[in-house]
């Protein structure tokens, strides 16, 4: 069983990319006889990670890839680490905006990423999708999802995952903007090559996909 996650719309957007990718990824993955759930989760702190937590004791997945949507950005972005770290330079969906807070009380510093990344990132190439290794997965709800995934998947070794981050849709974008984007049906088969090399693949490449700065 594969779970895909995808989130509502927030902020001042109207759709999310992640979302309307994942149920296609979904589509893809189920044509080729792939046991696959993707679940809408809501743009909140808390009650996001809380559906997902559920969801993982319900499905038991081999794997779980979470997605979301980082504007700005113009790659497929393979989150390397979640920090254990609320800091909201928006509200979410419910008003909330927690500053320097702990997504876990107590809880480790940092999780890494159970996904080979690296391996990811090199099939995405050969694909012709762009793609890169993210060291930050941000500080919103995001990140917020992405740690307590990892949390929760520390103590079900059996199961791995990791968070993706997607760019704007073409028609997000302003005529003439400056902010990069990706056809939907490319994000989505980026999100599906992601999943079957995950499946594949239980020893990650060794490449060079970090940053200087």
């Amino acid at each position: 069983m594969i779970l895909l996650t995808g989130f509502e719309p927030f902020g001042q957007e109207t759709v999310n990319p992640s979302w309307l990718a994942v149920q296609l990824a979904k589509e893809s993955l189920q044509a080729e006889g792939l046991a696959v759930e993707a679940i809408e989760l809501p743009c909140v702190f808390g009650e996001s990670l809380g559906i997902l937590n559920k969801a993982i004791s319900r499905l038991a997945p081999e794997v779980v890839v979470c997605v979301g949507l980082a504007g700005g950005r113009g790659r497929i972005s393979l989150e390397r680490v979640a920090i254990n770290c609320d800091d909201a330079r928006i509200p979410d969906n419910k008003g909330q905006r927690p500053v320097d807070e702990e997504v876990v009380p107590g809880g480790p510093a940092a999780y890494f990423s159970s996904l080979p990344i690296k391996a990811a990132l090199r099939n995405l190439q050969i694909a012709g999708i762009k793609g890169e290794i993210s060291q930050s997965a941000g500080t919103y709800v995001c990140n917020h999802l992405f740690y307590g995934l990892m949390h929760a998947l520390a103590v079900r070794p059996g199961i791995r995952g990791g968070f993706v981050h997607v760019p704007y849709l073409p028609e997000q974008v302003a005529p003439g903007g400056a902010a990069p984007s990706m056809p939907l049906e490319l994000t989505a088969e980026g999100i599906a090559e992601i999943v079957r090399t995950a499946l594949a693949t239980h020893e990650d490449s060794k490449l060079p996909a970090g940053a200087i700065h």
